[in-house]
């Protein structure tokens, strides 16, 4: 995980429309960048769904959402039309993004060890800056307490 404070790595990535995206082409709102293991799956999907009903709230906080995940457009696509998400997905099958925010890790499963994209939200701010690093990641949990974290900021 990066540490806060740090500037974030900038990236240059392709939607779940096949449209690139740069973290420097969102200067001046703040980043939800949320890496995830893979689309369609249970907790996957229903940290995607929380994030998505709360588009609106992040949006009234000057804040957009970006999930990462090393499935394909196309795989993005289909998750995206599954479950009616409202936000951008961006596909990095070549893990390059993936491994520049040091989430590219060892996972163990039923006693099995693999590598694997660990669960981790950043906080960006307006300026390109880490404000936030969360690696211990309850995917149900974790679009409520990233929302929560934007309205303790503006207190």
């Amino acid at each position: 995980m990066l540490p806060v404070g740090t500037k974030a790595p900038d990236f240059n990535l392709p939607d779940q429309n096949g449209e690139m995206h740069k973290l420097s082409d969102y200067r001046g709102k703040k980043v939800i960048l949320y890496f995830y293991s893979k689309d369609n799956t249970s907790g996957c999907s229903k940290q995607a769904c929380g994030f998505s009903e709360r588009v609106p709230l992040f949006t009234k906080k000057g804040a957009v959402i970006l999930g990462v995940s090393k499935d394909t457009v196309a795989s993005h696509k289909r998750f995206e039309e599954n479950y009616g998400l409202s936000f951008t997905l961006l596909a990095d099958p070549e893990r390059q993004v993936i491994e520049a925010y040091d989430v590219w890790k060892e996972k163990k499963n039923y006693g099995q060890v693999s590598m694997g994209v660990l669960r981790t939200t950043y906080l960006i701010d307006e300026e390109g800056i880490i404000i936030r690093a969360n690696d211990k990641v309850k995917a149900a949990e974790d679009p409520e307490k990233t929302y929560q974290t934007l309205v303790e900021m503006d207190a």
